[in-house]
């Protein structure tokens, strides 16, 4: 994929909140912020952008000419919709790198010098924030480098059989295209890293070592998740996490369980193991439909809780 790129037609600064920003032709940006920018601090929303595509469109709903900064923004960008961004997208010029955190925002109404001043705003639409992943300065005219965010995913399927070549695993190429279109419709790119293993609890040990250590945004483990004697997955994946969330493995085998009660003798276990998700599902393709139905529902939310990011 070509990379995208934008340039910075200026750089905007306020000492209060809620105030129009005042163009700089170079900032400062630290781990909490811009060097004397009300807005930082160790939170979400440190760095404001807008393009002067949304600056311009919104001229003609006011009627007049806006000044960059006027909007509130930290950084005015032309080149690319950064609206059309997504959150744990970055972007990046010299050594400063800048994570997407939230689209838009709530408009403060009449409490806001910016909608007394202009009557509308165009940020709460079109605007966008970031908090500072590496620090260091930008200047006027500088570009942009946008980066998508791709969610990396590995598979692990554990079963004897399976890895003997008895049978053709078809849980984990399920896994990897269930995942796979669910970040599609998000619109995020996805990769996925597949792999069989034995019933082996050294071996399992290892392959989600590794996966934390690649840097893997969410592990699913497959199989080995029963009471038979070999069914090693969630003994294994509790003593490896950091936290378990038993609420959704919870809520699984009751939903499920309550038509069929076999479902309820899963022992499948969710947790987090520094930054990565961890989650250990049945050996069936039935299974693997029903788990990933629900566990699909509260995944992006638990990246943002995750990555410490107000998603509310």
């Amino acid at each position: 994929m070509e990379a995208q790129t934008c340039k910075i037609k200026s750089l905007n600064i306020s000492e209060k909140k809620g105030t129009i920003k005042t163009p700089r032709k170079e900032l400062q940006f630290n781990l909490e912020g811009i060097d004397g920018d009300a807005h930082a601090g160790k939170w979400h929303r440190q760095i404001s952008l807008l393009a002067a595509e949304s600056i311009k469109s919104f001229e003609g709903e006011l009627g007049r000419e806006i000044k960059y900064g006027e909007f509130a923004e930290n950084i005015t960008t032309e080149g690319i919709a950064v609206h059309k961004a997504m959150p744990f997208d970055r972007f990046r010029a010299g050594s400063v790198e800048l994570e997407v955190t939230q689209i838009g925002k709530k408009c403060h109404g009449d409490n806001c010098e910016i909608f007394q001043l202009a009557g509308k705003c165009v940020m709460p639409k079109e605007g966008i924030f970031c908090r500072v992943i590496k620090p260091g300065t930008l200047t006027e005219n500088d570009e942009l480098e946008y980066i998508p965010k791709t969610f990396r995913i590995k598979v692990i399927t554990l079963s004897d059989r399976a890895y003997q070549g008895i049978y053709k695993d078809k849980s984990g190429p399920l896994l990897e295209k269930l995942s796979k279109d669910f970040f599609a419709s998000k619109t995020y790119l996805c990769e996925t890293s597949r792999t069989v293993i034995p019933d082996e609890k050294e071996l399992l040990k290892a392959e989600l070592q590794n996966a934390v250590n690649d840097g893997f945004d969410i592990i699913y483990t497959t199989g080995s998740t029963g009471i038979g004697p070999r069914d090693i997955a969630p003994v294994i994946i509790q003593n490896f996490i950091d936290m378990e969330i038993p609420g959704i493995m919870d809520h699984i085998r009751l939903k499920y369980g309550a038509e069929k009660p076999n479902a309820l003798l899963s022992r499948s276990i969710a947790g987090v193991k520094d930054k990565t998700l961890v989650f250990s599902l049945p050996g069936s393709t039935k299974a693997v439909n029903e788990y990933l139905t629900e566990i699909h529902k509260i995944l992006m939310h638990s990246f943002l809780m995750l990555h410490g990011i107000d998603g509310h």
